[in-house]
C-alpha cells in the first residue's frame, strides 16, 4: 500500500511550474521577434540573389537574341532599299556634244554627238542609242596655188534599239536591231538584227552614291552591209553579209561619286562567205561638273579584218565632249 507521504511527494513533483513574470514574457517575445526579423532578412537576401540571377539570365538571353535581331533589321533595311529602288524614276537619259573648230592658215570643223535613253520596268528594259559625227578640213592656202575643196574627214551616224526581258535579277534574253553608216569607210548602210542572252554579274550602289556594273552578252547577229566608195572618187563596191556569234561586255565603275569609268567591248565573228572578225572597244571617263552636267573623254577603237577595198582595218578616235543627264 502506498503511503500518504509518498503520494504527496509525487503530487508536488508533477505540479505545474508557477506562472512567469511579465518581464520574462516580454523578453521571450523580443527574442522571438528578433528571430523572425533575422529569418525575414535571410529571405530578403535570398530573394535579392534570385533577382540577380534572373537579371543575368535575361542579359544572356538578350545577348543570344541580338544577332537574330540584327539579321531581321538588316533584312528589313534591304527590303526597304528594294522598295525605294522600285519607286525610283524608271527613265534615264544622256546627251553629249563635242566640237572642234580651227580657223586661220587651216580650216577644220569636227563635231560628234551621242544620245541614249533607257526605261527600266520590273521585268523589261528598253534602251535606244543614237550617234553621229561630221568633220571637214581645208588645206592652208598657198600663193599662186589654187585652193582645194574642203575634204570630208568624218561622216557617220547610227541608231540602235534594244529590248531585254528579265527572267531573274541576273539573267535575261534580248532582241536588238539598228542601222549605221560610215561614208568615209565606204559603208553606205549597214542594217543589223541580233538575238541573245544577257547576264548581269553585279549591279551595286554604295551609300555614298558610287555605282559598279558588269554585264555580258552572248548572241547571234545578222547584218546586210551595202558598200559604196564616196572618197576620193565615187565607185560602186560589192555588198556583203555578216552573220555569226557576238560576245559583248559592258562594264561601269565609279572611282568616286563624281568620276565614272565605262567600257563597252564587242567581238563579232562572221561565218558567212569567209571568216571575218569585227572588234570594237569604247572606253570613257566622265567627270561630273554639276548634278546634271559632265565632261567626258572617250577613246574608240574599231577593227575590221576585211574592210572595204582601199581602207585600213583599224580606226581610232579620241574625243572630249560635254554631257547632260536627264
Amino acid at each position: 500500500m502506498v503511503s500518504l507521504p509518498h503520494l504527496l511527494t509525487t503530487f508536488l513533483l508533477f505540479q505545474a511550474p508557477p506562472d512567469k513574470s511579465a518581464a520574462e514574457r516580454a523578453a521571450e517575445a523580443s527574442e522571438r521577434a528578433a528571430a523572425a526579423a533575422e529569418r525575414a532578412a535571410e529571405a530578403a537576401e535570398r530573394t535579392a540573389a534570385a533577382a540577380e540571377r534572373a537579371a543575368e539570365a535575361a542579359e544572356r538571353t538578350a545577348a543570344f537574341q541580338l544577332p537574330a535581331k540584327a539579321v531581321k533589321e538588316e533584312a528589313a533595311v534591304k527590303e526597304e532599299k528594294k522598295e525605294e529602288k522600285k519607286k525610283e524614276n524608271p527613265w534615264s537619259a544622256t546627251a553629249g556634244l563635242g566640237l572642234i573648230v580651227l580657223t586661220g592658215n587651216a580650216s577644220t570643223i569636227t563635231f560628234n554627238g551621242l544620245a541614249t535613253a533607257e526605261y527600266k520596268a520590273e521585268h523589261w528594259i528598253y534602251a535606244i542609242k543614237a550617234f553621229g559625227a561630221f568633220g571637214r578640213s581645208r588645206l592652208p592656202e598657198v600663193e599662186n596655188v589654187p585652193t582645194e575643196e574642203p575634204q570630208v574627214v568624218a561622216l557617220n551616224a547610227g541608231i540602235q534599239a534594244r529590248v531585254d526581258r528579265r527572267f531573274t535579277e541576273q539573267f535575261s534574253g534580248y532582241l536588238l536591231t539598228g542601222a549605221d553608216a560610215d561614208h568615209v569607210k565606204s559603208v553606205e548602210l549597214r542594217a543589223f538584227g541580233e538575238a541573245g542572252a544577257s547576264a548581269t554579274w553585279w549591279d551595286r550602289t554604295t551609300e555614298d552614291g558610287r555605282n559598279s556594273f558588269l554585264r555580258t552578252d552572248l548572241a547571234f547577229r545578222f547584218a546586210s552591209e551595202r558598200r559604196f566608195q564616196y572618197y576620193p572618187l565615187p565607185e560602186n563596191l560589192p555588198d556583203v553579209f555578216i552573220g555569226g556569234p557576238r560576245v559583248g561586255v559592258n562594264f561601269r565603275y565609279a572611282l568616286t561619286k563624281d568620276v565614272m569609268f565605262l567600257d563597252e567591248a564587242s567581238v563579232l565573228a562572221s561565218m558567212l562567205d569567209s571568216s571575218r572578225i569585227i572588234i570594237s572597244n569604247q572606253a570613257k571617263l566622265t567627270v561630273r561638273i554639276s548634278e546634271a552636267l559632265g565632261l567626258g573623254t572617250t577613246f574608240l577603237m574599231q577593227y575590221d579584218s576585211q574592210p572595204p577595198e582601199g581602207k585600213v582595218p583599224t580606226d581610232t578616235s579620241l574625243t572630249v565632249s560635254f554631257e547632260m543627264g536627264f
